[in-house]
């Protein structure tokens, strides 16, 4: 059962700011660049291009920064989880470095803008810790801290962290840093649009035609059409992605937030366990007070136990660290995760040199979308970039790919006839006030919801990408798919990709 501290509606902190409005688009386009998606990667990319004199267009399907990037964490770091030992094994210690040096890049950029356009967005540098519970655990991190030193990376192994709870140990790498991303982002975007980008809300992108030759064409859901010289899909799933087979390359993970003001002080730092369930803590400040974010939980999109339980255990774990003064923001993110656990960023396929993606950020786009904006622009200029082998989307390494492939394809294959058997108990007309699940409905298969009010929305559930059948997800009020991660609203609309037709609605009222 729900505390009486949670907020009864999900809200991110770092949508608490004034932005931008943009009109949807309802004319055709010519521009050098067209870029999907007005997130941290189509924003980096945007204000790169336009200060190199591109003529630049950002369609945006909802409003800006209201994706993943507005539902993160917000950590600078390029100390992601303990990686860099796994990453030696599988792609060896060159392309090991490379993933440190760039995601690192990253950091250097934003202190470097906060500190010459004098950007007020909370920048802060701060030691990063992954910490250990159990003494398997702390066993990788004296793994992982031999691999920092294999690649130079400054890390210090610990035996505590200052907080009320039992570690076995911890791993510090040093000088990273935090902020708020919007704030940060929103300079960027104001930026790009005094330098001549184009933003357009409530601009949904379609297809891609002449996604082959040098002059591709976004289409819109509403007919228009943008003409570019590269297509930059940075729409977090990519929305045209059957060139490149994606949906069965990735497999969509959910995560959750909370922000509370502690009763006990903060000392600093951020940190992140390396057993599960995972936890992640860091602060921000909050009229003139720490705000502390405590982020983990983890499960497959459309998978798993109420969704409300991540959120009731993150409260008792917060509660029992610092102690909860006030709780006033919970929200949660979709990430994307390669079967290698390295972003894809590049061409989409070998043949479609102009049509670009930044994809698959697991958990860490602060440092790897705007890296891959980076990369991105590079590719646009044809410039020479030392990093495009290691995140070509287009790589292949055998181990731990292939493994991966089959496995995921096998739990795609799962859910897919689990969805089409399962036993429905309820009829659509049984549900409460606030209740959402699988109905009868007509004597088939549905997805009924029952507002506070007590109306009934009545869906198709099944996902309108490749057929499974979608879940409910209480703390969300969505309907998620369980195969590839598409996420619908309770009236069916599309919120996340790779679908793009909204579910049917075949009742309310």
């Amino acid at each position: 059962m729900s505390s009486n501290k949670i907020p009864r509606f999900p809200k991110p902190y770092w949508r608490e700011i004034e932005l931008p409005s943009f009109e949807a688009l309802n004319e055709d386009l010519s521009v050098d660049v067209a870029v999907v998606g007005a997130g941290i990667t189509g924003i980096t990319a945007a204000y790169l291009l336009t200060q190199e004199g591109l003529k630049v267009a950002i369609l945006e399907a909802g409003t800006v920064l209201n994706g993943t990037t507005g539902h993160t964490t917000a950590k600078l770091t390029a100390q992601h989880d303990i990686i860099y030992d796994e990453l030696i094994s599988h792609f060896g210690e060159e392309k090991a470095r490379q993933y440190y040096e760039s995601t690192s890049s990253a950091i250097e950029f934003v202190e470097r803008l906060v500190n010459e356009k004098g950007i007020d967005c909370d920048f802060s540098k701060e030691d990063a810790y992954v910490y250990a519970t159990t003494e398997q655990s702390k066993k990788k991190l004296g793994t992982e801290s031999e691999a920092y030193q294999r690649l130079g990376i400054p890390g210090t192994l610990k035996d505590t962290i200052p907080f009320n709870i039992q570690v076995t140990g911890a791993l510090a790498m040093h000088n990273q840093a935090q902020y708020h991303p919007l704030k940060f982002l929103r300079a960027l975007l104001d930026e790009a649009v005094k330098a001549g980008c184009q933003v357009y809300e409530h601009t949904t992108a379609w297809d891609i035609e002449d996604a082959e030759g040098s002059q591709p064409v976004v289409v819109t859901k509403g007919g228009n059409r943008v003409s570019c010289k590269h297509v930059i899909m940075a729409s977090h799933f990519p929305f045209y992605d059957k060139p490149g087979l994606y949906f069965a390359r990735m497999y969509a993970s959910r995560s959750y937030a909370i922000g509370i003001k502690p009763a006990k002080e903060y000392p600093g730092g951020m940190y992140i366990s390396a057993d599960d369930p995972p936890r992640s803590i860091r602060y921000t400040p909050i009229d003139g007070e720490k705000l502390i974010i405590v982020g983990g939980e983890k499960h497959k999109t459309g998978q798993g136990e109420d969704t409300m339980k991540h959120f009731e255990a993150l409260e008792a774990f917060a509660e029992e660290v610092f102690g909860i003064k006030e709780y006033a923001y919970r929200w949660s993110a979709q990430d994307l995760i390669t079967l290698d656990k390295v972003p894809y960023i590049g061409p989409i396929t070998e043949d479609r040199l102009n049509v670009l993606l930044a994809t698959g950020f697991k958990k860490w786009g602060m440092t790897t979308g705007i890296f891959a904006g980076h990369l991105l622009r590079d590719y646009v200029l044809d410039r020479d970039n030392p990093y495009k082998d290691l995140y070509s989307p287009h790589r292949f390494q055998a181990d731990p790919e292939l493994k991966n492939v089959i496995t995921t394809n096998l739990d795609v294959a799962k859910h897919l006839i689990k969805g089409k058997i399962e036993f429905v108990p309820k009829d659509a007309d049984e549900l409460v006030a606030g209740e959402g699940c699988s109905v009868m409905f007509n004597g088939k298969r549905a997805g009924g919801y029952k507002d506070d009010n007590g109306k009934l929305f009545v869906v198709d559930t099944t996902c309108t990408h490749l057929g499974c059948e979608c879940e409910w997800n209480h703390a969300e009020k969505t309907w998620d798919c369980p195969c590839h991660g598409s996420r619908y609203s309770f009236k069916g609309e599309v919120i996340e990709g790779p679908a793009k037709e909204g579910l049917e609605l075949l009742s309310e009222g």
